[in-house]
């Protein structure tokens, strides 16, 4: 690996593209770079797991939504939409609309957390609708989700966009544009310009993850791929980009993140060093934002140790200062404490997401997040009663650059009616590779198999596990079998309202 220093430099100092980071991921996208055993085997893992919440997620109104708008672009060689026939096939861009939503409605996939957040297998979709429609095969496809996971990592260990209130999908779209440049086997010049176009047009603000979250939060990422297909298409064809789009006198890092007197340290690997930051990346075993997979085990343990939860006066939870301010009280948005609000809220609010798994010893996708689950008398009390308090000891183990000692747990202090107290901490979520229960070939087809369930036939469930398990040697006309049809009976029939597409 190689550290690269991002700064602004002057119109007049005319940068040159060789020392320009947009250049520098572009090289490594275009390079021919081996193929880590161990970091194929995690592809597949995460292609398994993308399609477990993408088939949970089939008729939940935001994933219809994008699904309906992809399916009014029909094209006869187009890519296929999770759910369907693999016999239809829609214009790729519009594949990675709906297949990006469906994969990120649950909250249910992977993570990675560092100076920024991210979910990296939002990369998925995107590629693999591209691989679908352009023909490509299976180490294709390898090839380019492990470029889109190498790239955005790396952005996300160097580039803190979040205290700059940026949305973190800003380093997805030049992640998926890397992406499918290794996808295509493109030239350096066009993963270059690629690569801004994506970067320029994926820049919003993280309102979208504050206060009353909507369901913009699922669209985001898929909108950022779709984006990145767009913009590849265009520089294919010859055309350019804002540039140099990190670096420039009025560019991103001069105007919307630190400013001209900051410098970025960005990790990249060198050219034809093999990509194996998929590795460093973890799923998780709960549908709930990453930094309440720890706390969700830790409320789980308690619950069959505190026999009364009336008997509770208060409970605190340290933690990091990413949890405290992004899902817990140190975020200070009332909404995060109201039974009525939306399922986006709730599962970023720690204080209602452990107030459940307290009571319950448990967490489900679907039954912890129904309104009459939010409202029951006893939750809410209990929900009423947790706050969060950021220890800095927990924000140093959160930022630890050695992903084995890295934490995103925290401490929880129970304060009980007879002035006794409960104490307990937590470093990583179970499922975590350094957790209690680390998550395997098999912990990845059982989600698969529990989030399918009687939604797709167990014919149809083997069929697509021995596909996929199969990726390595998979050809043009079998990448099809990566997409998942639900049953008949599944499909709910729904009315169009009125829309444009």
């Amino acid at each position: 690996m190689r550290n690269i220093t991002v700064k602004v430099h002057p119109s007049k100092a005319n940068l040159k593209k060789k020392d320009q980071l947009a250049w520098k991921i572009a090289e490594i996208s275009s390079d021919k770079a081996k193929l880590n055993k161990d970091a194929i085997e995690m592809v597949i893992n995460r292609i398994i797991d993308n399609a477990s919440v993408a088939i949970a997620s089939y008729n939940r109104k935001p994933v219809v939504s994008a699904r309906q708008m992809a399916l009014a672009h029909p094209r006869k060689n187009g890519a296929n939409v999770f759910g369907l026939n693999p016999k239809v096939k829609v214009d790729c861009e519009w594949a990675a609309w709906a297949n990006g939503t469906a994969v990120r409605e649950l909250d249910y996939h992977d993570t990675f957390l560092a100076a920024d957040y991210s979910h990296p297998g939002d990369n998925i979709p995107a590629i693999l609708a591209v691989a679908q429609q352009k023909g490509c095969n299976g180490l294709d496809l390898i090839r380019g989700i492990l470029t889109g996971y190498e790239v955005q990592v790396n952005l996300v260990k160097g580039i803190c966009l979040h205290e700059h209130k940026i949305d973190h999908i800003a380093h997805l779209g030049p992640s998926v544009a890397a992406g499918l440049g290794s996808l295509l086997k493109l030239n350096t010049e066009i993963i270059y310009q690629s690569v801004q176009q994506a970067l320029h047009t994926t820049i919003s603000t993280r309102q979208s993850r504050k206060g009353e979250i909507s369901s913009w939060k699922a669209f985001a990422p898929a909108h950022a791929g779709k984006l990145a297909v767009e913009a590849v298409d265009r520089c294919m064809r010859g055309e350019g980009a804002p540039s140099p789009i990190y670096e420039g006198e009025d560019s991103v890092i001069a105007y919307v993140l630190s400013g001209p007197g900051k410098k970025y340290i960005v990790p990249l690997p060198k050219v034809n060093e093999p990509k194996k930051s998929i590795l460093e990346t973890y799923t998780k075993e709960h549908s709930a934002e990453y930094q309440s997979q720890a706390l969700i085990d830790l409320a789980r343990s308690l619950n069959k140790k505190i026999k009364n939860l009336n008997n509770i006066k208060k409970i605190t939870i340290e933690t990091s200062h990413h949890t405290h301010y992004v899902i817990g009280t140190g975020a200070n948005d009332p909404q995060k404490m109201d039974p009525y609000a939306s399922r986006e809220t709730l599962d970023h609010s720690i204080m209602y997401i452990f107030a459940v798994a307290l009571e319950d010893g448990a967490w489900h996708h679907v039954k912890s997040y129904t309104p009459q689950r939010a409202r029951r008398k006893s939750t809410v009390q209990l929900w009423r009663k947790i706050v969060t308090k950021e220890n800095k000891k927990w924000t140093k183990k959160y930022h630890n650059r050695d992903p084995k000692k890295k934490c995103f747990g925290g401490k929880v202090i129970v304060e009980m009616k007879n002035g006794s107290t409960i104490s307990e901490e937590i470093n990583v979520a179970d499922a975590h590779p350094a957790g209690k229960r680390p998550f395997g070939r098999k912990e990845y087809i059982n989600k698969f198999k529990v989030l399918t369930d009687n939604i797709i036939s167990k014919k149809e469930s083997q069929r697509f596990l021995k596909c996929v398990q199969n990726l390595r040697k998979l050809k043009p006309k079998d990448l099809k079998g990566l997409n998942v049809e639900i049953l008949p009976k599944m499909r709910k029939r729904i009315k169009n309202g009125k829309s444009i597409f």
